[in-house]
């Protein structure tokens, strides 16, 4: 009885992802061709139009992109009489996709972002995206470029063939600042015992000995001996 369950579940569970699997295969195949008209006019990769349109409207199937033709989770006015909605509608998805572009380009948060990446740049693109403020979500702009990864939309960009890729710099690791002339250290945002113990080469419970803290809390602004 249990294997039967079992069996059951991972049934369900296959046939589920080939549904969504074929949802999204099929949803690329309709809408690839305005993603790269677009990404002609406004040189913008024609994989981030898509990878967006398929995360925002789950690959046409969302309630707001079968009853307002809304792909890209815009919100506005409506008039549909079949869902109460804060988004947007459009007579057509063609029209959801134009608009976004026209969004993009009309908000100084994202229309610097056409004078600083090509249209093969599709990861500058999604966190240049994201920092405009496109997504609350802090790991919005890695969910496409994995959905971009995931399906292969890059190959939609035209890319040439020796197209080299951009290499995002490395994050700056802000060191701590001490007072060495009074041997204390004033707590910045981001900081912990452990990273002003290594900068420093101690150990956190000394900090914590020599301070008289009870624990390894500590905040911005607060002033640890050293």
């Amino acid at each position: 009885m249990l294997k039967t369950i079992l069996f059951v579940s991972l049934l369900f569970l296959c046939v589920s992802f080939n549904t969504k699997a074929q949802a999204t295969d099929d949803y690329i195949d309709t809408y690839a061709d305005e993603a790269q008209t677009l990404m002609r006019e406004y040189k913008i990769p024609a994989s981030i139009i898509l990878a967006i349109a398929i995360h925002e409207s789950a690959a046409g199937t969302s309630k707001i992109a079968r009853y307002l033709n809304n792909h890209f989770g815009i919100k506005g006015a409506n008039s549909s009489t079949e869902i109460r909605s804060a988004y947007k509608d459009y007579p057509s998805v063609n029209e959801s996709y134009e608009h976004f572009l026209d969004f993009l380009k009309s908000r100084t948060s994202f229309n610097h972002l056409f004078e600083k990446y090509d249209q093969y740049d599709y990861k500058n693109w999604a966190r240049g995206i994201q920092r405009g403020g496109y997504a609350r979500s802090r790991t919005w702009a890695s969910q496409i470029i994995g959905i971009i990864k995931k399906n292969n939309l890059y190959e939609y960009d035209e890319r040439p063939d020796d197209y080299v890729e951009v290499i995002a710099p490395e994050p700056v690791v802000r060191k701590p600042k001490y007072t060495t002339a009074s041997k204390t250290y004033i707590v910045k945002r981001g900081d912990s015992l452990y990273t002003i113990a290594k900068a420093r080469r101690t150990t956190p419970s000394a900090i914590m000995k020599k301070n008289g803290l009870k624990s390894a809390a500590i905040k911005p602004g607060q002033k640890l001996k050293l």
